[in-house]
């Protein structure tokens, strides 16, 4: 065998190496390209959630703070109830109806509506027997 017909068969063999390399690095493109798709595709949607999710908090935010304007006062409007001892009368009513007070008397001694006597008086008066 003479030097030319090695080196023919020697770049033969190269030749289908280069080949072959060439094949599986375009095989590993396709394969790199479709997941490169498909991550792209994945983005997409992560980002239209990410906008979805950042509109319904925007609106959550916006009810938060119509509810908290709304109900801005309410500690301070209960706060004053209770100092003005308003709770304290309706827990000492309660009391006298428990041991029998008629709703006038409730009204007159504690500064309830004649309605405000007789729901309390109902609901926690003593039962009149027949």
């Amino acid at each position: 065998m003479n030097i030319a017909a090695a080196m023919s068969i020697g770049a033969a063999a190269l030749a289908v190496l280069a080949l072959l390399t060439a094949l599986v690095t375009w095989g590993s493109m396709r394969r790199w390209r479709a997941r490169c798709a498909s991550l792209e595709s994945d983005c997409t949607g992560l980002r239209r959630e990410l906008e979805l999710l950042a509109s319904v908090g925007a609106r959550t935010e916006r009810r938060l703070e119509r509810i908290e304007q709304e109900h801005s006062g309410v500690a301070e409007r209960l706060q004053s109830v209770e100092s003005s001892g308003a709770a304290k009368s309706i827990d000492q009513a309660i009391d006298w109806a428990r041991r029998g007070a008629d709703p006038n008397k409730l009204a007159q001694q504690f500064g309830l509506s004649r309605s405000e006597a007789e729901l309390v008086t109902r609901l926690h008066g003593r039962e009149r027997q027949a």
